[in-house]
């Protein structure tokens, strides 16, 4: 994959840092401890780190013609069987991605994007949110909504959704938890029926936060907010991230090939499922596509299956998609566990095993348990029945015996009278 040059890399590696992005290299390889250590900007208490690695150039001269394996996995013609990202009216669902802008010269983005609800947070001079100066953003969006285009096999899980692009950070330590809560307030104002954040803190905050008050705000205007768990899994510690451990978001952390979560992914108590992050394919501002690596890649994949199930079942709350997803999880374990949640999202199955409302996802209850062997019951006396063939027995042996007895006197009796008769 091109490299960024020098005079690029320096500014690029010292905003990243500022953020305390997780580094992951576009073959997968973990990240240096280094990166676990998370500095915070003094003038940004509360500063989101965006989490992808932002490896990628742009734009690409030329596009990356196979199917990503992310798809690969799927049978696109099932799980679009029904939806494509359009319900029953004909009306596209509404995904706000929130991030450092979604690119409007990207032909495979260009017609999915509704410009005129967009909003730049970042530019003093406010904007529609398709500056995108990162590409972090472009590529969330494109594994969402992405349109399919000649010479690619990529393409988003939804395209037919539309994007309501939102620029809320740059890369440089402008995004923080405010900006944040008044992008939300915004996807809110502008019909969001999905909501992509891939950007966490790991600063403690509450549900009475500023933060946490628009995402409950959210998820009452019937909005499936997702987030991702965060990039700094490597050493293993669980702790929580947010705005994706607050109640009600879908966690989502990254899995690999081998539906295995990926070394840098978050763990906690806090992860809902994983979804692949590990060498994802997406857009890029400009055109093409790159590679990329990271737990802001597995959350989109996500929002494109809640676009996919939004469409498809419009009475159904946030919380009944987020349990759909859940339910529909790939399981590695019997129930979830802190590392890949209820499992790894199977879209088709998602799609496909709806027939009745989802219900909260409870364990596997797994092979019953084996019934324990009774004891035998200790009697110190015979039956009746015991009793009864006891004496039968002895009855038959005495008649025996006396028969014998009878029989064997009988013989001598006649042999003595014959030795009588022979004498005489």
């Amino acid at each position: 994959m091109t490299q960024l040059p020098p005079a690029r890399r320096a500014p690029l590696a010292a905003a990243l840092a500022l953020l305390g992005v997780c580094a992951v290299a576009p073959a997968a390889v973990p990240p240096p401890a280094a990166a676990s250590a998370r500095p915070v900007a003094p003038e940004a208490p509360y500063a989101l780190r965006l989490d992808g690695a932002g490896e990628c150039t742009f734009p690409m001269k030329k596009q990356i013609a196979d199917r990503p394996w992310a798809l690969q996995r799927l049978l696109l013609d099932e799980l679009w069987a029904h939806t494509k990202g359009k319900d029953k009216n004909g009306n596209s669902v509404r995904v706000a991605v929130i991030d450092t802008g979604v690119d409007r010269a990207n032909p495979q983005l260009s017609g999915a994007l509704d410009i005129a609800a967009g909003k730049d947070l970042i530019d003093p001079k406010g904007g529609d949110g398709t500056t995108d100066t990162v590409g972090h953003g472009t590529k969330v969006a494109g594994l969402i909504a992405a349109r399919p285009q000649e010479g690619t096999g990529f393409v988003g899980l939804a395209p037919e959704a539309t994007i309501i692009p939102i620029r809320q950070n740059d890369g440089q330590g402008k995004g923080n938890a405010l900006s944040l809560s008044q992008a939300i307030d915004h996807a809110v104002a502008k019909g969001a029926q999905v909501i992509n954040i891939s950007q966490d803190t790991d600063v403690p905050l509450t549900a009475d936060s500023e933060l946490g008050k628009s995402v409950r705000k959210a998820i009452d205007a019937k909005a499936v907010v997702i987030a991702s768990a965060g990039n700094d899994g490597l050493s293993g510690e669980k702790r929580k991230t947010y705005p994706a451990a607050f109640p009600g978001v879908l966690a989502v952390g990254a899995s690999d090939r081998n539906n295995e979560r990926a070394a840098f992914s978050q763990p906690g108590d806090f992860i809902g499922v994983a979804a692949p992050g590990v060498d994802m394919v997406s857009t890029v501002p400009g055109f093409g596509q790159c590679i990329d690596n990271g737990t802001s890649f597995s959350a989109p994949y996500v929002a494109g299956v809640a676009a996919l199930l939004r469409a498809k079942h419009g009475d159904w709350s946030p919380q009944q998609i987020v349990w759909q997803i859940q339910n529909t999880a790939e399981r590695s374990v019997k129930g979830r566990d802190d590392y890949v949640g209820w499992g790894v999202v199977d879209p088709v199955r998602a799609l496909s095993q709806d027939r009745e409302a989802p219900k909260a996802p409870v364990p596997d209850p797994g092979p019953p348990p084996a019934a324990a062997p009774e004891a035998a019951a200790l009697r110190l006396t015979e039956t009746a029945q015991e009793r009864e063939e006891r004496f039968g027995t002895y009855a038959l042996g005495i008649g025996a015996v006396v028969i014998a007895v009878i029989a064997g006197t009988a013989t001598v009796v006649r042999e003595a009278r014959g030795r009588r008769r022979r004498l005489q």
